[in-house]
């Protein structure tokens, strides 16, 4: 490995707060192993660090937040997830089955479109930038949202909001996020940080213990771990081995290489 090359993961610690950056911009921040392992090991420092009291998550550049998994990465046959067993246990990202104490601000800086979406929905809070699209297209592809999109969007928002979002995989404006309480502020891309920062400011003046209770109490965290998402992630997996061994999981992705109208086959 080049040891000159960016790293692909940048954490800074300004004062109370750890922001966590995905910095690949040239591949829109899509999640490669070295992302993976990178904000999982950075939720680690936030939760055993107790001068970190708030975790804003955000990406590198203007164009995008994540665009999800790095499918020309996977195409080349590199590998999407560590070796480690522990770290791939963290889940997409290093983060959709990582929960800590620490609350977590997404700071949305551009698409946030199936994986990046799912980030979002693994955070606390959400400020989004005015040109932030979400969305979760998988089933445009003949695939499905696999890191926690499928239960995490009708847990979020109203029910029938969600399952339009989730079916059709039309994707969804800043705004319409706002409205449907999936972001907590909308801003102009310049004042996107400042406001991320101004929010967990107003956070980290309260009480660590107090506010990591709340938070614990509030998400059902027990020992790092979710117990009610189990079975959400078990029928994940169940529905999961059917659906990508199938042809029409092929044929999404190639008809998307190849800019043309996927033809399905139900099998």
């Amino acid at each position: 490995m080049d040891e000159a090359a960016p790293k692909a993961v940048l954490t800074v610690k300004r004062g109370n707060i750890l922001v966590v950056t995905i910095n690949r911009p040239e591949a829109r921040n899509a999640v490669n192993a070295a992302v993976h392992v990178g904000l999982g090991e950075a939720l680690e420092q936030a939760e055993h660090d107790p001068e970190i009291r708030v975790v804003i998550l955000t990406g590198a550049g203007d164009q995008a937040f994540c665009a999800g998994a790095d499918l020309k990465a996977l195409s080349r046959g590199e590998r999407l997830t560590p070796e480690s067993k522990e770290q791939r246990a963290w889940g997409f990202a290093g983060v959709v089955r990582h929960p800590i104490s620490k609350p977590m601000i997404a700071a949305v800086n551009g698409f946030a479109l199936g994986g990046g979406t799912e980030l979002a929905l693994a955070c606390d809070l959400v400020v989004a930038a005015n040109h932030a699209q979400f969305g979760l297209p998988e089933v445009k592809r003949g695939i499905y949202a696999a890191a926690g999109g499928a239960f995490r969007i009708t847990q979020q928002l109203p029910v029938k909001v969600a399952m339009e979002i989730l079916l059709t995989g039309e994707p969804f404006s800043a705004h319409r996020a706002l409205e449907l309480g999936f972001a907590n502020r909308v801003v102009p891309l310049d004042q996107l940080m400042d406001t991320a920062t101004d929010l967990a400011n107003r956070i980290a003046v309260n009480a660590p213990l107090s506010v990591q209770a709340s938070k614990r109490i509030a998400m059902g965290i027990v020992e790092g771990q979710i117990a009610s998402d189990d079975a959400f992630w078990e029928a994940n997996n169940r529905e999961g081995a059917t659906v990508m061994r199938s042809e029409d999981a092929k044929e999404g992705p190639r008809a998307f290489a190849e800019k043309r109208t996927p033809v399905w086959q139900a099998q």
